[in-house]
């Protein structure tokens, strides 16, 4: 069971003094919380791609590079690449240039983008949004698998005979797909052989139950085993010293941020009975003290099949200070009760 974090590089105000940080000063800060979470022992630490001023991470694998250099063990990914408005020849070599820097530690995480704002900045019509990717993800895939590649396609110019450089130190660069959790997406990846990341930010995660057997039956069904796929989950949460604590510190930011959004896609409002309605053990949200948070993902593990669960921390602009403090609990504390516990379940189902 890998066990890490996942951010947006947000730069919300901050509700208790109404100051916005910088977005210089923001990456900053996340380039040490990357560091600190590879002091702390987790596996894995993903900053996802925006175009808005509320989020500073236009450019992740830049972000991600920086700290491959001060990083040791823990694996580096996008979280995620919006692949449909980008150009996989140079997604693949930032981030090949990512895993020669870290020593064959990067990824790639792949996905539509729930956000479109890339899409007019770069001159991609959403008409296209289906068909950009499948496309994208195709010509991303002959680079993962080949050095020279020749190959056409509708929005893109095509390659003759060309070689993409650099080469990865791991051969080959993991790719994943990253999904909402339609069954269209879960399924494709399952028929690629891909590895499959889950942005479970709501309902009951009870509900991704299904699409991780769908996603493994297409697998099979394609020749791929099952046994060796990873499935991730993307989940918002917030770890402290008690759980009074947690809420009182991770609401007030959490429900600004949402409300954000629910503003702009006529979602409800996002309120403090939402809030806890989704800190039940069978809900999304993963706030608490150290031992709840571990119940929660162990809970994740044994009943939908996640292999891999991501820390999204924060939502909304929070101290550095907390952030980081939440990072040392889920690296020293969370993650070593999750990992004993799960051992402990795999090796009771083996012997079944």
């Amino acid at each position: 069971m890998e066990i890490g974090i996942t951010t947006f590089v947000e730069t919300t105000p901050d509700v208790n003094t109404g100051k916005t940080i910088s977005h210089a000063e923001r990456i900053r800060e996340v380039v040490e919380e990357i560091i600190l979470a590879d002091e702390v022992g987790l596996d894995v630490f993903g900053v996802g791609e925006h175009h808005r001023k509320d989020y500073a991470a236009s450019a992740p694998a830049i972000i991600l590079a920086a700290a491959a250099s001060r990083t040791k063990r823990i694996r580096l990914t996008s979280a995620v690449t919006v692949l449909s408005s980008d150009d996989p020849v140079r997604v693949f070599q930032d981030f090949a240039t990512i895993d020669a820097i870290s020593n064959g530690r990067a990824e790639i995480m792949a996905g539509r983008g729930s956000f479109i704002e890339s899409f007019p900045l770069f001159g991609y019509d959403l008409r296209d949004y289906n068909e950009l990717f499948e496309e994208k993800l195709d010509l991303l895939l002959k680079i993962q698998e080949s050095e020279i590649i020749t190959w056409e396609g509708k929005h893109r110019p095509s390659i003759h005979n060309r070689g993409v450089y650099p080469r990865p130190v791991q051969d080959p660069l993991p790719v994943w797909i990253a999904s909402g959790g339609t069954p269209e997406s879960v399924a494709r990846a399952g028929v690629l052989g891909l590895p499959l990341v889950l942005a479970i930010i709501g309902g009951s995660p009870l509900q991704f139950a299904p699409l991780v057997q769908l996603y493994k039956r297409a697998a099979e069904r394609n020749g791929h085993d099952p046994s060796k796929l990873t499935v991730a989950s993307h989940s918002h949460g917030f770890v402290a010293d008690t759980t009074d604590i947690a809420v009182e510190k991770f609401f007030p930011p959490t429900q600004y941020a949402m409300n954000v959004l629910a503003k702009e896609r006529g979602w409800p409002e996002y309120t403090k009975e939402t809030f806890d309605q989704a800190r039940r053990l069978e809900g999304a949200l993963y706030v608490g003290d150290p031992q709840t948070v571990a119940e929660k993902i162990i809970f994740l593990r044994k009943h939908v099949g996640i292999t891999r669960f991501m820390l999204h921390v924060p939502v909304g602009s929070m101290p550095h200070e907390d952030v980081m403090h939440s990072i040392e609990l889920l690296g020293k504390e969370v993650a070593p009760i999750v990992r004993e516990e799960v051992a402990k379940w795999e090796k009771e189902q083996a012997e079944k």
